[in-house]
């Protein structure tokens, strides 16, 4: 080497560098790289895209829950709503078929009349009692039970301003009211309505 020219060093240096590594070809060249990094952003891209698919379909998927179940109770709630309309409807046609009834048997059967007094004059036990009734009811009452009633002390009077099947009483200062419209309501009370008596004349 010590007798070679300038020249002739500078050349054989400059072909040592140049000799391929015997390496070389198991190194990855740009373009592999270029590609693994595509498919390493692909593959992340692919993976995140997945799991914002998963978490926006869960999303929507209890969306579409809470929905359902919100129509779901509004339908269960329009149900108890209309049910109970309907029951009170019910309710109302059957308390006005009941006064129906009721005033039908007054006017059909004036009788009735003595069962209610008998009835009010036995919460006024032993006391004679002063007996209110529409004219027509006391004139049909005098007609069976007048003499039984006069016998027992009590007295038998008319009372215009009272409808047929109408009663009350007096004793001392006890006052019985045995109206229709109050007998109604202690009735319909009972049941645990509030239902109001129209009156006898009423259709």
């Amino acid at each position: 080497m010590s007798g070679m020219t300038a020249w002739e060093r500078w050349e054989l240096a400059n072909f040592d560098l140049e000799t391929p590594n015997a390496n070389a070809e198991d190194s990855p060249t740009a373009e592999e790289l270029g590609l693994k990094e595509i498919e390493r952003i692909g593959e992340n891209a692919r993976r995140d895209g997945y799991q914002a698919g998963y978490a926006a379909g869960q999303a929507a998927a209890q969306a579409e829950a809470n929905r359902l179940a919100s129509a779901a109770n509004s339908l269960d709630q329009a149900l108890l709503e209309f049910d109970q309309q309907v029951a009170d409807e019910l309710l109302a046609l059957a308390t006005e078929i009941a006064q129906r009834v009721v005033r039908a048997e007054i006017s059909a059967r004036p009788d009735v009349i003595l069962r209610v007094v008998h009835e009010a004059l036995a919460q006024l036990p032993h006391q004679h009692a002063t007996i209110f009734l529409h004219p027509d009811d006391a004139s049909l009452v005098r007609s069976y039970v007048g003499d039984a009633l006069a016998h027992a002390g009590h007295r038998l009077l008319d009372e215009p301003r009272l409808n047929p099947g109408d009663c009350t009483l007096e004793s001392g200062s006890s006052q019985l009211d045995a109206t229709v419209a109050t007998r109604w309501r202690r009735v319909v009370e009972a049941l645990g309505l509030t239902s109001a008596w129209n009156g006898p004349g009423t259709p």
